[in-house]
Order: structure tokens, then sequence, then C-alpha cells
């Protein structure tokens, strides 16, 4: 089932239908224990509205109301790799190295809310930056318990200019205004997600593809059990949090983004996250 927050309403996809549930609130509706047994509990005393194609009509935001985002780095052999080409001139290449076989994964601050754009939004490169991609990442969306509950679509954009410069710059690399993007649901499942899932990113210019590529989660070095314990040692999250996974698609070298590319990452079960770069 899928968990979508509209601009007038809490809608739950289920069986090809979907239902207003009776609790609107987005915080505390989301952030449950078992929340897949909960919401399949109560399913029948919600309200019917009509099949899917009524997504079509409902303006759809960001799965995330009061929620931090967090992100792990360097979990695929790929954006290993990636980062330490882009470091290799400042000297901290072999940082990256070092945290792929490091028992303590890399994890950092992503994004408020305020900060996170949802599905047909524009995302935004930033104007001291003269390399930028996106990120397609899987998504967890775990409670305050540490449960992971849910999962949506990330787009971690990054400024691969700013990071090499050096790798303490990765806040001003990651951190900025419309530079994180979620949706365009939460998938909630009975079991973990499939380790054969695949992650794809198509990013198109003037109609064209420029880029685009795929990955099976399963090639992820971590579990995601793993990044959540070490997410939640010393640090609470009392209406849950969305946590990024890491990316294994990387564009080359000799790409970056430009304004007007439209980009599209669809997650086996989940959909597609769209958005265009302003």
């Amino acid at each position: 089932m899928k968990i979508y927050n509209a601009s007038d309403h809490i809608i739950v996809e289920h069986g090809n239908k979907c239902y207003f549930p009776l609790n609107q609130d987005w915080d505390s509706f989301i952030n449950h224990e078992n929340l897949f047994e909960k919401i399949s509990s109560e399913l029948a005393g919600y309200e019917f509205i009509g099949d899917t194609s009524i997504l079509e009509s409902k303006h759809i935001l960001a799965p995330i109301a009061n929620q931090e985002i967090w992100a792990s780095g360097v979990t695929y052999m790929r954006s290993k790799a990636a980062r330490m080409e882009e470091s290799k001139e400042s000297g901290g290449a072999t940082f990256y190295d070092k945290v792929y076989d490091a028992e303590r994964p890399e994890l950092f601050f992503k994004s408020t809310p305020s900060r996170t754009v949802g599905t047909g939004q524009k995302v935004r490169i930033r104007k001291d930056s003269t390399w930028d991609v996106p990120e397609p990442e899987l998504t967890l969306f775990i409670n305050s318990e540490a449960q992971i509950v849910g999962y949506t679509i990330g787009n971690d954009m990054s400024s691969r200019s700013i990071e090499g410069e050096n790798p303490l710059y990765l806040p001003q690399a990651k951190m900025y205004d419309c530079g994180a993007a979620l949706g365009p649901c939460i998938l909630v499942t009975e079991k973990p997600i499939s380790p054969e899932t695949l992650i794809s990113i198509q990013i198109s210019r003037e109609n064209l593809e420029v880029f685009s590529g795929s990955i099976a989660i399963n090639q992820m070095k971590r579990k995601h059990t793993e990044l959540v314990e070490f997410l939640f040692r010393e640090q609470t999250f009392s209406k849950g949090v969305f946590l990024m996974t890491g990316t294994g698609i990387v564009p080359g070298n000799d790409f970056t983004l430009q304004s007007g590319d439209v980009i599209s990452i669809t997650i086996e079960g989940i959909g597609t996250l769209i958005n265009e770069v302003e």
C-alpha cells in the first residue's frame, strides 16, 4: 500500500483504490509502530474516494511534514569510486576508501522539510558550483522506535565541485534550498523491500535523454538495519526520520546538470519522482 501527502488530505492507495484515513495528521499517521498492520486493520473504516486515477487531480506534496532527512554515503562501490575521483586533487580521495571498508558508515544531515520538494516541483543547483549531479536513492522512513516502516524515492542533489575541493565542504555541497526531493509517496510493506528492487534514473535535456542508469539495491554494501542502528545512536526522532541510503548510479565526470533538465527517478513498487532543474 502507498501513502500520499496531498495538499488537502492524506490518501491511502491499496489494491488500485484510494481512501481518506480517519487520522489526517501526517506526523502521527506515519509515525506508528507496525504501520502496515495498523492501516490494514483500519482500512474498512476509511472513506473510499475512487480508483487511482483520482490521484491525477490531486496536488501531491513531498511525503514529509516535520521529519528530518538524513543520508548515508559511500554505500555502493560506484559511489566510492566517484567520490574518490572528485576528491583526488584535494588529497581527500583515501577518506572514501576508508569509509567504504570501515565499521562505522558515513551518515550526514541532508535536509529540513522546508528545503525539500516533492514530485513535479523544481530542484536547484547551486550558483557557486560548476559540477552538479542528482543522486537517486532508496529512502527509508523510520519511525520514532527505530523501525523501518516505509520506503520512498529520494534525490540527493549534490555539488561535486564543492565537495571535491575539500571533503569538509560536504554540508555546503549537500544542504541548500530545494536541494532534496522526496516522493511521490511512502510505500508501506508487510515485509522488507525485495533486495532485487531496481532503482532507475533518466535525465532529459530539451526532450532528449542525456543520461540513464539503473542498479539493484542488493548492490549496497551495508544493510538498511545497520544504517538505522548507527543513525539512532545517541539521537532520537520524535516524529520519525527519513534516511537516504546512498547511490550506485553516478554520471561520468563530463556530465553536469543544467537548468531545464528533467530528472526522473523510478523505484519498482514505489513509482517515479520527477523534478525539473530550476
